[in-house]
């Protein structure tokens, strides 16, 4: 076992901790205070304006304005980089999508036109936001200019006349500084809020900034629950004649893979449909980089909503490379065994809550066994590399649909990706 191994489930633990994001938000608050008790609770928002998450954002910021004592403070910027952004085609076409998907589930406004506005209405409606925000009113023009040019491009100049609009050139700048601040602070996407050292993506992440907020008595008279609460997950169960399978496509690496799989299982129990896993290679194993700002957000932001979700997280070891080589080649065997539950949750929960080392014979044993699988098979099916071209199809079959990252799902005619869209599966099933 190398050091890393050794040291690396105590050190993950104590980052990702529950305890260390309260200690690190009462030193802030403390912070805060110590500059002067009138100190307003300033929440920096970074608007993206081809993003249609963006969009959904920004009809949402007079509201929470409206809820909290907080001073806004809103910034433009430009799309993540090549390296934050893998398979960017796929991902501007499925944002439309998941947008519409999103905005009807939470009663907003967005309609996928099936392509990008056109290179100048945003240009246009980068500059009309920037006169908003110079002119001090961002929160109020940004929902009407948003729909203006997702919906009807030729009303963008007359979408909020009493600014002036913006020089090519000081939106330029304000891009570039506003980009490198959003670097500056730890992030690389669009409709992200930051607030005194967290990160809160778009309205999916929204509830976790008010929950924070209301903890700190920021809430004004009247305010109660989340603007978008988190769909609660089905508890009881369902008859359905003849489900559809739910094809569910995971990276052992992948921490929302690890966090949404008890959750997918248990929605399969209750509606009766079966669970078919697609399993793939990480990115990172398939050649696709991914920057250290993305890594951090990702590790902490999953802590923070398997803590949400009551599901163990943080003491991890990372299986990148050899163990999670050495778990996909035990899934064909899991599978043949109909075991394949059982061990994909034995795996996760090892690796991802325990700190188990899968690249170690004594780690993957543990796994393998308590999910009913015989260490003797596991080590002979340890030297087939059959699972490699699977691994393959299925990433070929994910891409097919539009989808390049995982977790991802498909029920019937519905694709979706995220661990936070378990309520689409769900919607899909009944």
């Amino acid at each position: 076992m190398s050091i890393r191994s050794l040291l690396m489930p105590a050190i993950s633990q104590r980052l990702l901790s529950r305890s260390r994001v309260l200690t690190l938000r009462a030193h802030a608050e403390k912070s805060r205070l110590a500059k002067g008790k009138g100190l307003p609770h300033q929440v920096y928002y970074f608007h993206q304006v081809d993003d249609p998450y963006s969009a959904l954002a920004a009809q949402c910021l007079k509201s929470l304005c409206a809820r909290y004592t907080i001073e806004l403070k809103p910034h433009i910027v430009a799309p993540p980089a090549d390296s934050a952004a893998p398979e960017r085609d796929k991902l501007v076409a499925y944002s439309r999508q998941d947008a519409q998907r999103l905005a009807h589930h939470h009663g907003l406004v967005f309609q996928d036109g099936m392509m990008q506005p056109s290179l100048a209405a945003l240009d246009l409606a980068t500059r009309t936001l920037l006169g908003a925000l110079q002119a001090g009113q961002f929160t109020a023009a940004a929902a009407s200019v948003c729909d203006a040019l997702w919906n009807n491009p030729s009303t963008l100049k007359l979408a909020n006349p009493s600014f002036s609009i913006v020089s090519e050139s000081a939106t330029k700048k304000h891009l570039a500084e506003s980009t490198a601040l959003r670097k500056r602070l730890g992030h690389y996407l669009g409709a992200m809020f930051y607030y005194a050292g967290e990160w809160y993506w778009g309205i999916d992440r929204l509830y976790h900034l008010e929950q924070r907020l209301q903890d700190l008595g920021a809430q004004k008279p009247n305010t109660t629950g989340y603007m978008f609460k988190p769909h609660a997950d089905l508890q009881h169960s369902v008859s359905l004649p003849n489900p559809p399978d739910i094809e569910f496509f995971v990276s052992l690496r992948s921490p929302y893979s690890a966090i949404v799989a008890p959750r997918i299982y248990a929605l399969a129990r209750r509606t009766g449909a079966k669970v078919k896993l697609r399993y793939v290679l990480p990115m990172v194993m398939r050649g696709l980089p991914i920057p250290k700002e993305k890594r951090r957000y990702i590790s902490q932001d999953a802590a923070r909503e398997a803590h949400v979700r009551g599901i163990p997280f943080g003491r991890l070891n990372d299986p990148v490379g050899k163990p999670t080589e050495r778990g996909l080649a035990l899934m064909p065997l899991a599978i043949s065994m109909g075991k394949e539950e059982d061990y994909l949750l034995s795996f996760m929960h090892g690796v991802w809550a325990e700190g188990i080392d899968a690249g170690s014979d004594k780690g993957l044993r543990k796994i393998v066994e308590r999910a009913g699988l015989p260490w003797s098979a596991a080590r002979e099916a340890l030297q087939d590399e059959s699972w490699r071209k699977v691994a393959d199809e299925n990433r070929e079959t994910m891409f097919g649909l539009g989808l390049w990252g995982v977790p991802s799902f498909k029920v019937g005619n519905t694709a979706t990706w995220g661990q936070d869209r378990l309520w689409c599966v769900e919607a899909a099933l009944l």
